[in-house]
């Protein structure tokens, strides 16, 4: 009996069908960049605010006050008497009674300078100029409550750790496609209803959800693509990557369009729904069918495959060769049970957790400058497309380690230059950054590529799901890691940096070469790589 790899060669290893299925595939990284990199926007800074002394509201009714009168006479006297108060955190410990007057609603307290005045911390009683511009103002995410802000994208980022580990478990049990669609649904009704959270607690619980399904969507589409193609075309998860990049310059396009936080929101979640049309367009994987023992519908699945190709599979393939590796349900222990399947886990663990970690905090580091917040993000995307279209041209001419190690160490050198770089020639302290943005990018997306190839079928989803768990851990990390050691020295994080991924760099050197080779399909395959 022919292998599957046999008969995806006659079939077509990069036909029409596939270019089809990758082409609708690639639409879920958009989509997914959004929901990763939305808290920018949605957490906008809401612009002028202050806190609201209590009457204040009745009085400004009674009195016929605007917004900006009612902002004089509860700020101004704060600023003339405390200089360093700006009415944002604090407020005059006074009451405003309906005896107040509309002209100077501090005269009875004239016995006492504005100076004089006690002063209170405000808890829950501030006004917005914007009010539903962000999240902020939405749910007062201010002073005390700034940190609720950062809590916001850790509660995202658990929810990509906790679907890294449930929805790829689930993937590898009950098929690609249907966990897929699925994870397609959840964001979709989950973004919904964070757009109409009524409390700030309701929006957290389904923001985690969203990102559970959220990695799901993503996993489990690259997956796909990966195992439908013949081992000459899997850059084309590379390229998938392109459009997660693609979708980070179009995120600022959407929010500058649209004003309010909910309206980003709804627009950034119900793209999701398109993708149950998939339903009739996207088979599922017939790698996975034939790891479950469901060789005839696998086989099906490739001669329609062979058929939209414009190819016609011989008549002795009426069979393909069934893994003989009994099925199971995939665990943790089969990934380290085995020497090589356990070297390859924990060196795949630390790159995705180094990588994640570092292009995260220069990502953070580059951004704090100010400026226009929608064009500055756009050219922080666009950055990331040199580093593609290298490993492109790269990976297929010198193969798969060589750029993974190099892209790492040329990050590492970045980092430390940089740290040790005056502050007086910016220019070229911004370049040598960038560049360490451009060879860690590198290493992102290689990653996902050689963690693809080297776990076996009946692995592979779930290995890959937990592997880049990692990236989620080093994405809840890194803007502790950069901001706490900034607050000792600036250039302390880039030391850290630099180091983590030097020895990523030669980690990865240790791993087998994969281009050219067919996908593994049992462990047993694994361990035979050199």
């Amino acid at each position: 009996m022919p292998s599957f790899d046999e008969v995806l060669k006659e079939a077509g290893e990069f036909g029409r069908f596939q270019k089809r299925v990758f082409f609708l595939l690639c639409q879920t990284g958009i989509t997914f960049s959004f929901l990763f990199a939305s808290v920018v926007f949605l957490g906008q800074a809401p612009g002028s605010y202050w806190c609201r002394i209590p009457g204040a509201a009745e009085l400004s009714e009674r009195c016929g006050w605007t917004l900006e009168d009612e902002q004089n006479f509860t700020v101004l006297p704060l600023r003339l008497g405390n200089g360093s108060s700006n009415g944002e955190c604090e407020r005059l410990d006074v009451v405003w009674d309906t005896s107040a007057s509309c002209a100077s609603p501090l005269a009875h307290h004239s016995n006492r300078s504005a100076g004089n005045l006690p002063l209170a911390t405000c808890h829950d009683n501030w006004v917005y100029k914007q009010p539903h511009s962000s999240i902020i103002s939405e749910y007062n995410l201010v002073c005390g409550n700034s940190w609720m802000l950062d809590l916001s994208q850790a509660i995202l980022n658990l929810g990509f750790l906790a679907g890294a580990f449930t929805l790829g478990y689930a993937a590898d049990r009950y098929g690609r496609i249907l966990i897929y669609l699925l994870s397609c649904l959840g964001v979709g009704i989950c973004g919904i209803i964070v757009a109409f959270a009524p409390n700030f607690t309701v929006f957290l619980i389904f923001r985690f959800l969203q990102g559970v399904f959220g990695k799901g969507t993503w996993m489990t589409c690259y997956v796909i693509v990966t195992e439908i193609v013949g081992s000459d075309q899997r850059i084309v998860g590379i390229v998938i990557q392109i459009f997660f990049t693609l979708g980070i310059m179009i995120l600022p396009g959407i929010a500058y369009l649209v004003p309010t936080w909910q309206g980003i929101q709804l627009a950034i979640s119900l793209p999701n729904f398109l993708f149950l049309l998939y339903y009739w367009m996207v088979p599922e994987s017939p790698r996975w069918l034939l790891t479950r023992k469901k060789g005839e519908k696998a086989l099906k699945i490739m001669h329609n495959i062979a058929k939209h190709n414009g190819k016609y599979l011989s008549p002795h393939y009426s069979e393909i060769t069934v893994s003989n590796e009994e099925v199971s349900n995939p665990s943790f222990l089969d990934l380290v049970r085995t020497p090589q399947m356990r070297r390859y886990t924990l060196i795949l663990m630390y790159a995705w957790f180094t990588s994640a970690l570092i292009y995260q905090g220069l990502v953070m580091r580059l951004g704090i400058v100010g400026g226009n917040l929608y064009l500055d993000f756009f050219i922080s995307g666009a950055v990331e497309l040199p580093a593609a279209v290298l490993i492109l041209v790269t990976i297929d001419r010198v193969g798969r380690r060589l750029p993974f190690g190099i892209s790492n160490i040329v990050a590492g050198i970045a980092c430390l230059i940089t740290a040790f770089l005056p502050e007086d020639i910016p220019w070229l302290k911004t370049t040598v950054a960038t560049l360490g943005r451009l060879g860690i990018t590198m290493a992102f997306e290689i990653v996902y590529l050689v963690n693809t190839e080297l776990y076996p079928t009946t692995l592979r989803n779930f290995g890959v799901s937990l592997c880049s768990s990692l990236c989620d851990l080093g994405g809840i990390i890194a803007p502790f890691l950069l901001f706490r050691l900034a607050a000792i020295w600036l250039e302390l994080p880039l030391i850290i940096f630099s180091i983590l991924a030097v020895v990523c760099g030669f980690l990865v050197l240790l791993l087998p070469e994969t281009k050219g080779i067919s996908l593994p399909e049992t462990v047993e395959d694994v361990e035979q790589l050199s």
